[in-house]
C-alpha cells in the first residue's frame, strides 16, 4: 500500500453521506453545504468524493479521486448550482479503487434522472446483480451501490412516486445501507432495518439536511433534529416531509465500532456521544486491567479519549506522549521495506521528555494484524520508556465483517492465531489487555438499544449468504498496514 493516512492503519468503513433539500437555496448554497459536510466526514473515506446538485429538475455532478479539499475548488462549487444536493466520501470495501466507482452515482432512466449516495454493504448484491444482468442491465461500476440504483429505477416504473419506489427496493436489498436518493424534486433518506450505519437529520432554517454523523450537521451550520430510525424512509419534497416505515421485525444492530473508532469524537449517534463512550471504555480497562505505571498516553487520534478515561479511573496522570504530524499529504511513497518500517516516525513521534524513565500505559482502539503496534511500542522504548503496557479499547477481532467494514479474513487476524501473551511478546509490550466483550453494553451506558459486535463475537445479526463468504471482495483482504 502507498496510501499513508491514519485510516490505513485501521479497519476502514466504507463511506459517509451528506445531503440537503432547500426550496430556494437561500440559507446556504447546497453545494457549499455539502462541501462543509464532507470536510467533517472526511475521516469516513479518503479515497474519492463527489457532489451532485439538482437545479429545478436538472441534475449535475462532479466527483474524483482524492480528498475533499483536493477535489473541490470555488470555481467547481460555483458551477454546481441547485436547490437540492447530495454528496459522498468513499473508501472502498467492495468494488475497485477507481474513479468510476466514486459516488454519487447519477443515472438517467425512463422516469428521469436519479442520484444516490450509499454508506454500507449489501449482503445479497451478487444475487441481485446476476438477476439484473440476466434482464439486460449493463453495469458501469463494480460497486453494490449501482445495484441499489437499478433496483430503484426498476421499481419506479410501477410506483406512484419515487419514495414508493425506494421503499419497495428497500424490501429486496439486504445488509447495511444508509442511503440518500435524489430525484428531480425530492431528497430521500433511508436507513436499513437493522440500522447498521448511522444517519441523522437536521435543519438549516427551513432546509432539511441529512448526514452520516451529527458533526457534519454542525460543520454545515445545521441544527440536529433526530436520528433516522432503522427501517425508516424520510422524503423531503415540495409538499414537506413524508415518512415511511419498514414494519418487518429486525434486530437493531448499529455497528459498535462506530463508537470505538469510526465516528468522529464530537458526534452523537443514536442518543450516545462518541467521546462519552470512548472515555468509558478507558475507565473499564482501568478497572479490568490495572497496572502500576507513571503515565497514560493515547495513540493519536483514536486512543486519546480512552486514555483520558483510563487516567481518570486509575489516577495515573495523562500526558501527551506521542505527537502526530497532521500535514503529510495523502500519499507517501515508501520504496523499500526498511523505509516502510521506519515510516512510523514520519507520522508519529514520541515526546521523549514525557516517557523517558517512565512506566507507560499506552491506549489504542484495536489490533488487527499487529504489525504496527509493535513499532509504536518500540518507538516509545527507544525514547526511553522503562515499560510499555498496551491497553486496547475494543475486544479482539476474531471474525470478518460483511456489513461494510474491511475486517480481513480470520487467517489474517492476529487474535485468531495467537494468545494475548503471544501478541504482547510480538509487540514488545510488557503487558497487553483487551476490553472484554461483556463490557460493550457498559461502554454504551445502556443508551444504545442494539448493536452489532459480530467482528468480536461471531454473532451475525443477519444470515450471511454462502456466496458472499466465498466471493468476499478483494478489498477486504488488502493489507491493513498502519505504516
Amino acid at each position: 500500500m502507498t496510501d499513508f493516512e491514519e485510516s490505513s492503519w485501521k479497519p476502514r468503513e466504507e463511506c459517509g453521506v451528506f445531503g440537503i433539500y432547500s426550496k430556494e437555496g437561500k440559507e446556504i448554497p447546497p453545494a457549499y453545504a455539502c462541501y462543509n459536510g464532507l470536510l467533517a466526514l472526511q475521516h469516513r473515506g479518503q479515497e474519492s468524493c463527489g457532489i451532485a446538485v439538482n437545479d429545478r429538475g436538472v441534475i449535475s455532478y462532479f466527483k474524483d479521486m482524492g480528498l475533499v479539499s483536493e477535489v473541490f475548488s470555488d470555481s467547481i462549487l460555483n458551477r454546481l448550482n441547485g436547490q437540492i444536493a447530495l454528496s459522498h466520501v468513499r473508501y472502498s470495501t467492495s468494488g475497485d479503487s477507481v474513479r468510476e466507482n466514486a459516488q454519487p452515482l447519477v443515472m438517467r432512466y425512463i422516469k428521469g434522472t436519479l442520484a444516490i449516495a450509499h454508506n454500507g454493504n449489501l449482503t445479497n448484491a451478487h444475487e441481485l446483480r446476476r438477476e439484473l444482468e440476466r434482464n439486460g442491465c449493463i453495469f458501469q461500476t463494480t460497486i453494490d451501490s449501482e445495484v441499489i440504483a437499478y433496483m430503484i429505477a426498476r421499481e419506479r416504473i410501477g410506483a406512484a412516486s419515487i419514495e414508493e419506489a425506494v421503499f419497495r427496493a428497500m424490501q429486496k436489498i439486504e445488509g447495511s445501507f444508509s442511503l440518500l436518493v435524489m430525484s428531480p424534486q425530492k431528497l430521500i433518506a433511508v436507513r436499513d432495518p437493522n440500522g447498521f450505519r448511522p444517519l441523522c437529520m437536521g435543519k438549516i432554517g427551513e432546509d432539511i439536511v441529512f448526514a452520516s454523523e451529527s458533526c457534519a450537521l454542525d460543520a454545515a451550520g445545521a441544527q440536529f433534529v433526530r436520528d433516522v430510525e432503522p427501517g425508516e424512509l424520510i422524503a423531503a419534497g415540495p409538499s414537506g416531509l413524508k415518512y415511511l416505515y419498514n414494519k418487518v421485525p429486525a434486530q437493531r444492530s448499529l455497528c459498535v465500532f462506530e463508537y470505538i473508532y469510526f465516528a468522529r469524537t464530537d458526534s452523537k449517534i443514536d442518543g450516545l456521544g462518541v467521546y462519552e463512550s470512548r472515555k468509558e471504555a478507558g475507565r473499564l480497562l482501568a478497572r479490568q486491567s490495572p497496572v502500576e505505571a507513571d503515565v497514560v498516553i493515547g495513540v493519536p487520534e483514536s486512543g486519546i479519549d480512552a486514555a483520558i478515561g483510563y487516567s481518570e479511573e486509575s489516577g495515573i496522570p495523562y500526558q501527551k506522549g506521542i505527537v502526530k504530524n497532521s500535514y503529510i499529504g495523502r500519499t507517501f511513497i515508501k520504496p523499500t521495506q526498511s523505509e516502510r518500517e521506519r515510516s512510523v516516525r514520519i507520522k508519529l513521534n514520541a515526546l521523549e521528555s514525557e516517557v523517558r524513565g517512565k512506566r507507560v500505559v499506552l491506549l489504542d482502539d484495536s489490533i488487527v494484524r499487529g504489525t504496527t503496534s509493535g513499532r509504536i511500542v518500540s518507538m516509545l522504548k527507544d525514547a526511553g520508556a522503562k515499560e510499555v503496557h498496551l491497553r486496547i479499547s475494543s475486544p479482539p477481532f476474531l471474525w470478518p465483517c460483511y456489513y461494510g467494514t474491511d475486517i480481513p479474513t480470520k487467517d489474517e487476524l492476529i487474535a485468531v492465531q495467537h494468545t494475548v501473551k503471544e501478541i504482547a511478546e510480538m509487540n514488545f509490550a510488557d503487558s497487553l489487555a483487551f476490553l472484554s466483550l461483556d463490557s460493550l453494553p457498559v461502554m454504551l451506558k445502556g443508551k444504545c438499544s442494539g448493536y452489532c459486535d459480530a467482528c468480536f463475537s461471531g454473532n451475525y445479526p443477519t444470515e450471511i449468504p454462502q456466496e458472499m463468504i466465498e466471493h468476499r471482495p478483494q478489498n477486504y483482504c488488502m493489507p491493513i498496514q498502519r505504516l
